[in-house]
């Protein structure tokens, strides 16, 4: 048997020491390593609402720009359903943005998330095409009488899984009161049972496009995004305007809760999205500087640019928890 070099011994322990040290260093990083140049790398997951798929999808270009090395994998779904996969399937996920910061309050916090950052806003509006039924008809006012016509088909997406899906039915009230009309919301809300109901909104726009529907209960953002005809809705239906939110709080929606079998009411509200890292992130290191692109001016743009007014200040649930690296961002807009 070859006797064992002091060398050799010390060449051992050297690479001992430096495995040791980058293992130290990529779990100070939060998993996230080092590239060349000194720039972050690793993969970012991104959990996401629909309705931000093209924004986010705009963000994670500008991002991946400053930080070649990482790769963002992002998955579009409703909020709803995004949180339940953290809360009740376990996902490890490094960002959750939801179309409502109430699901993050309601089904995350305080268990699976510490804070929650309100940074933009929307409306709901009703998309269609020229090849839509009664297309040369269809306004602001009479909207309501073309949908329940009988030869006309809409869509919606479930409230159960989706913000817009509870928005929707939100609206239906609310267009109940202000165009005076006994039982519209119960027509709007039975036409059709569930067989146009999909579990986000963005899932209709291929039957929208397709002429399987006629209209589409969605964002105004998704519905410019994608170069559709939109029926702007009333302040008093559209769930925009935080002067209106008394009035909005007069429709509710009863949805599932944060256990199984449980329920929560939600109220109406003027719109509010919201952006959070969740405790068990894999790679907080890189999801703090997404958030914190996101945050910044560029971010601001790119979310403006695809139709969705930045909150200016934007409002931070459960701050005392924010990290570090975000508060001089979140105080920057105060």
């Amino acid at each position: 048997m070859k006797k064992v070099t002091p060398i050799l011994i010390w060449l051992v322990v050297i690479f001992a020491v430096v495995w040791a040290w980058r293992h130290y260093r990529s779990v100070m990083d939060g998993g996230a390593n080092r590239g060349k140049g000194g720039g972050l790398s690793g993969d970012l997951v991104i959990l996401h609402a629909g309705s931000l798929s093209v924004p986010f999808r705009d963000l994670g270009k500008g991002f991946h720009k400053k930080h070649p090395g990482v790769t963002i994998r992002a998955e579009a779904a409703g909020s709803r359903h995004c949180a339940r996969k953290i809360s009740d399937l376990g996902r490890r996920a490094d960002i959750l943005a939801s179309a409502d910061y109430k699901v993050v309050q309601n089904l995350l916090m305080p268990d699976h998330v510490d804070f929650n950052i309100r940074f933009a806003t929307n409306e709901m509006a009703i998309a269609y095409t020229a090849k839509s039924r009664r297309a040369a008809q269809v306004t602001a006012k009479n909207w309501h009488e073309i949908l329940l016509d009988p030869s006309v088909r809409f869509g919606r997406s479930d409230p159960n899984s989706d913000p817009c899906g509870y928005r929707s039915v939100m609206a239906f009230q609310l267009a109940e009161k202000h165009y005076r009309v006994s039982g519209l919301a119960a027509q709007l809300t039975a036409k059709h049972g569930r067989r146009f109901i999909r579990p986000k909104e963005t899932d209709l726009l291929a039957l929208l496009e397709a002429g399987e529907i006629d209209y589409l209960f969605i964002y105004r953002s998704v519905a410019a995004q994608h170069g559709l005809k939109l029926i702007l809705l009333p302040d008093e239906v559209n769930l925009k305007s935080s002067r209106l939110a008394t009035l909005y709080r007069e429709s509710s929606v009863r949805v599932t809760g944060k256990k199984p079998g449980s329920y929560i009411t939600r109220r109406g509200e003027p719109m509010v999205y919201s952006v959070t890292i969740p405790k068990r992130a894999p790679h907080p290191r890189l999801a703090e500087a997404f958030v914190a692109f996101l945050l910044s001016p560029e971010g601001r743009r790119i979310i403006e640019k695809n139709g969705q007014p930045f909150l200016q200040p934007v409002v931070v649930d459960g701050i005392d928890k924010l990290p570090k690296r975000l508060r001089p961002l979140v105080e920057a807009q105060r």
